[in-house]
């Protein structure tokens, strides 16, 4: 896969990544967890060159670090290894709770319990999660930057910021991305947060990418999710909305048909045309210099097919129809 680098002057890396928070949360929970294959398509994406792998404190809670700590044992010198902090699972008693914690103390605590889970003795790429409003970025940027002082971290990032947070962060030290969502029906942030991030030489990782599936044209019912699934929650993939909203894929279908891969196919192939999910990948990979999508899945196909968006050439009418698409029916949350 080609390569880029983490903004300007980061660690190199493949244009796309991997982020692993399905394998333990959120996604069809009820279902057994199959770790086995998690770490299989952990190593398989390492081995297509998806080197950046994500994940956070909050997924699972904690478990979805310590299943990437053990998929990374014997090969974390090949990961370039992406975690965050900022949201509480549970409180002091152990109880259930969600919600932003931007203390200093919370930040210095949960990195030495995130190394420990991920069986490492520091992280690639430390971010915050969510910014605490009852903190000022400034204090809660200020502890992150403690971890890369103590060798912690390598770099430091934000996710979901503005602008003006992002800049009162480099105020205290210097920001490496900014994660946030980001596909053919999420573009909240091509306005001002992703031309600044170009402007500044940070990194971009959009996560939900392919709009959490719906762009790979697997679901035309809201029946279609797992019944204990979140999305079923979200207003895009309520009925009405849904119904709607298979007119943007129905539209990146009809380019993918007539896109193929960017990699000649072997002797004796026919023309090899790219999947719906390809040519959402690729119009994010065209929003510009230091822009990495992190594609979640916890299936060795969809890993394959994702890696394949690498190779997806748009033409200039292709991104043009792409840029066209209207906003989809329904908010984010």
């Amino acid at each position: 896969m080609r390569t880029t680098t983490l903004g300007r002057g980061g660690p190199e890396l493949g244009v796309l990544g991997l982020g692993c928070m399905g394998m333990t949360h959120a996604y069809d929970t009820q279902a057994p967890r199959d770790d086995t294959t998690s770490v299989k398509v952990i190593h398989q994406a390492l081995d297509l060159g998806m080197t950046l792998i994500d994940t956070a404190d909050v997924y699972g809670p904690l478990t979805n670090e310590e299943l990437v700590g053990r998929a990374l044992k014997d090969r974390r010198d090949r990961a370039v290894l992406a975690t965050k902090v900022g949201v509480l699972s549970r409180d002091a008693e152990g109880r259930p709770v969600r919600g932003p914690n931007g203390r200093p103390e919370h930040v210095r605590l949960s990195i030495d319990e995130s190394l420990g889970r991920l069986g490492t003795d520091h992280v690639d790429l430390y971010q915050l999660h969510r910014v605490d409003p009852a903190v000022p970025i400034e204090e809660t940027w200020g502890a992150l930057a403690e971890t890369v002082a103590a060798g912690k971290a390598r770099h430091i990032g934000l996710s979901e910021v503005t602008v003006e947070q992002i800049k009162r962060a480099q105020a205290v030290h210097p920001v490496a991305s900014v994660q946030s969502e980001l596909s053919l029906w999420t573009r909240d942030w091509l306005d001002e947060v992703l031309p600044y991030c170009q402007e500044q030489g940070i990194a971009f990782l959009p996560y939900s990418p392919l709009g959490r599936g719906f762009l790979t044209g697997r679901f035309t019912t809201f029946d279609d999710l797992p019944a204990d699934d979140f999305r079923r929650s979200m207003p895009r993939f309520q009925q009405d909305a849904l119904r709607t909203n298979l007119a943007l894929v129905a539209k990146v279908r009809e380019i993918a048909e007539r896109s193929e891969m960017g990699v000649p196919p072997a002797e004796g192939w026919g023309r090899i045309c790219a999947s719906p999910a390809q040519v959402a990948l690729a119009w994010v990979l065209s929003q510009g210099e230091y822009v990495i999508p992190i594609p979640g899945t916890k299936n060795p196909a969809y890993l394959l097919d994702n890696a394949g968006a690498a190779d997806v050439e748009l033409s200039p009418a292709d991104l043009a129809e792409l840029d066209a698409l209207p906003t989809p029916e329904g908010g984010r949350y």
